[in-house]
C-alpha cells in the first residue's frame, strides 16, 4: 500500500525514474523549455529547483554537488554561467508548467515546462532593479524646513523665468493643423492595444503567438473569429497545433471583453485544455 508516498513514479523503478530526470534536467538547461508529458513536468519541478539554488552560490563545491546529480559538464556550465545570472533576483520558482492539451494518439495530456526568466511574453522587466527614490531632509514631525521650502521655491521660480526667455528668444514656427487630427492623435485607438491571449483556457505563449501574428491580438477579434478559421490558423503556423481545439475559444473570448471574468471562471472549470 502507498499510504502517505505522494512521490509519482511514473511507472517507473528508482534507478530509471532518476535517469529520466536527469535527462529532462539536463535539456531544459540546454534549451530552456520542453515539451513532455504533464506528469512528467511535474515531477521534474521539485527535482530541477533545488538545483537552480544552489547554483546561486558559484563555487566548486556547489558545482561539485550538481554535478554529483546530473554527471553531464555541459549542463553544469550551461546553469552555473548562463542561467545563474539570469535568475539571481528571484527567490523561488524558476520554472512553469504550461498545459497543451491531449497528444493525438494516446491522448496523454501535453505540457511544456520553461525556465520563467527566459519567457520573452511573462518575463519583461525581471531583473530591472527601480530607480532609488530621492529622499529631502526634514525637519520637525515629517514637515520641510523654511529653508528647504524656500530654496524650492526660488529654484521654481528661476526655471520659469529662464524657460519663459526662452520660449520669447526662440523663433516663432506656426503649424496650422485641425482640431480633429490633434484629437484623434492626442487618443489612442483602442485596437492597437493587444490582450493577453493566454487567459483563455487553452491557449498557451506560441499559440498566443501565432495568433497575434495573425492579426487575432485582442478578446474581441478572438471573439468574432470562427472555430474552423483558428484551427485554419494553428495548421499554418509554424508549431505542432494539432492537439489544439478552439471550438470554446470564441465564447471565452467574448466573456474576457465584456469582463465577465466570474462567468470566464466557471466556464473553464468546466473544460479542460479548452474543451
Amino acid at each position: 500500500m502507498r499510504h502517505g508516498d505522494k512521490i509519482n513514479n511514473l511507472g517507473r523503478t528508482a534507478s530509471h525514474r532518476n535517469a529520466l530526470l536527469i535527462n529532462l534536467t539536463c535539456q531544459l538547461f540546454q534549451h530552456k523549455h520542453i515539451v513532455t508529458t504533464l506528469a512528467k513536468a511535474k515531477a521534474l519541478r521539485p527535482f530541477v529547483e533545488p538545483l537552480i539554488t544552489k547554483s546561486k552560490e558559484n563555487t566548486t563545491h556547489q558545482r561539485r554537488i550538481v554535478f554529483s546529480r546530473l554527471g553531464d559538464k555541459n549542463a553544469v556550465k550551461e546553469l552555473f554561467d548562463v542561467i545563474s545570472p539570469k535568475i539571481a533576483s528571484r527567490p523561488g520558482g524558476y520554472t512553469r508548467v504550461i498545459k497543451l492539451g491531449k497528444r493525438v494518439g494516446d491522448n496523454a495530456e501535453l505540457a511544456m515546462i520553461e525556465l520563467v526568466d527566459y519567457n520573452e511574453i511573462y518575463g519583461k522587466g525581471i531583473g530591472e532593479t527601480a530607480a532609488p527614490v530621492k529622499r529631502t531632509r526634514r525637519s520637525g514631525k515629517g514637515k520641510k524646513s523654511t529653508a528647504d521650502t524656500d530654496n524650492i521655491q526660488s529654484k521654481d521660480e528661476a526655471s520659469a523665468k529662464r524657460a519663459k526667455a526662452d520660449a520669447e528668444s526662440a523663433p516663432k514656427e506656426t503649424v496650422a493643423e485641425p482640431a480633429a487630427e490633434l484629437a484623434t492623435s492626442a487618443k489612442p485607438s483602442k485596437k492597437e492595444v493587444a490582450d493577453d491571449l493566454t487567459k483563455i483556457e487553452g491557449i498557451g505563449p506560441k499559440v498566443s503567438e501565432a495568433l497575434h501574428e495573425a492579426g487575432i491580438n485582442s478578446f474581441v477579434k478572438l471573439a468574432e473569429s470562427k472555430a474552423e478559421d483558428v484551427k485554419e490558423i494553428l495548421e499554418k503556423a509554424e508549431g505542432n497545433f494539432n492537439a489544439q481545439d478552439p471550438a470554446s475559444w470564441p465564447e471565452q473570448a467574448q466573456l474576457a471583453a465584456e469582463g465577465k471574468w466570474d462567468e470566464l471562471k466557471e466556464l473553464q472549470d468546466k473544460l479542460s485544455a479548452g474543451k
